[in-house]
């Protein structure tokens, strides 16, 4: 048995659990404040949150600085480590993936469980992810080996396995967007691809890249002003250039979709998106705007991204990612029911 703990924040930690669970050859429970997908091919575990309340009375939430979220008297949090407690107990999986909690891999640990850790981009050498990351038997890392994140410890990269980017859409044919037939020309298509996770980038700003480029018809799905779609993959073949931050998920679908795209760093904790704006740079992947772009800009990056196009992304996300990374949980699992 394998246990994945998926974080509730955003969509990606989802999206990537449901892809690995469904190639992988051992059973797998799903653990987390989310509900269970339907799709989700064995158990889950709901847990209760630990951020709800008055944030007056959560005291010391990193301990110091050595955790990154543990709120002090907080029932939500007492009540989900007692379930992953009892389900450790219960079952004794020959592994706990963690995508992504600091806390939920120390503690699995503690009781003498294996973890494997999803990791991320960025700066992560703070004294929680350096714990997180040193006691992992495996870390995980969705992009390509040669575009690794700079900096990391020997042994670190002695025990990651580089998946390439993967996601839902990973395996699915990827049309080019349909030419302008003969004497019927239509505008180009933008798809601005927003996350759940929270934006940067205003409806105000949007307007006025719209008003900015008149020869191009603008789509958004997510954030403030754009509309939902729990399938966003017609929308995002038949995009000419996609927009969209630079979370791991985001770009790992416009990569399966082989659009030509601009990426927009967003802020987030530890840096992530701006070091991997930077590897989609260092691979000439994608055309990266370091800032959400003056109105007078956007025609220009527009021409430029659509252009570029989108080949180069098979480096990014070859296809078989989530299907790399099961192979490598189960191998993990499976040296640890040998011992």
């Amino acid at each position: 048995m394998i246990g994945y703990y998926v974080h509730h924040q955003g969509s990606g930690h989802l999206h990537r659990a449901r892809s690995v669970a469904a190639h992988c050859p051992l059973p797998m429970t799903g653990l987390s404040t989310l509900p269970a997908p339907d799709d989700w091919p064995g158990p889950w575990v709901r847990l209760p949150r630990d951020d709800d309340g008055d944030p007056a009375t959560f005291g010391d939430v990193t301990a110091g600085g050595r955790l990154h979220w543990a709120p002090t008297r907080h029932a939500g949090l007492r009540g989900r480590m007692a379930l992953i407690a009892q389900w450790i107990e219960a079952t004794s999986p020959r592994l706990l993936v963690s995508d992504v909690s600091v806390e939920v891999a120390l503690f699995a640990r503690l009781m003498g469980t294996p973890t494997a850790v999803v990791a991320m981009r960025g700066e992560r050498s703070d004294p929680p992810h350096r714990t997180a990351y040193d006691l992992a038997d495996l870390l995980l890392a969705p992009w390509p080996a040669e575009l690794p994140e700079p900096g990391w410890p020997a042994h670190w990269r002695a025990k990651t396995v580089h998946t390439g980017a993967f996601s839902r859409f990973d395996g699915l044919r990827h049309p080019a967007p349909a030419e302008n037939p003969a004497g019927r020309g239509r505008p180009r298509r933008v798809l601005l691809l927003m996350g759940s996770g929270g934006s940067d980038v205003s409806p105000g700003e949007v307007k006025a890249a719209q008003a900015a480029t008149p020869g191009w018809e603008w789509t958004t799905l997510g954030g403030a002003s754009g509309g939902w779609s729990p399938d966003p993959w017609p929308a995002l073949c038949a995009a000419d250039v996609v927009v969209t931050h630079a979370g791991q998920n985001a770009v790992a679908e416009c990569a399966a979709a082989r659009r030509p795209t601009i990426v927009v760093p967003q802020e987030r904790p530890f840096g992530e998106q701006t070091a991997t704006g930077r590897a989609l740079t260092r691979g000439r992947l994608a055309v990266l705007a370091t800032q959400w772009p003056a109105a007078e800009e956007w025609p220009a990056l527009l021409d430029r991204a659509h252009a570029y196009g989108g080949d180069r992304w098979s480096r990014w996300a070859p296809g078989n990612g989530a299907a790399r990374a099961a192979t490598a949980l189960a191998a993990a699992a499976r040296r640890e029911q040998a011992l």
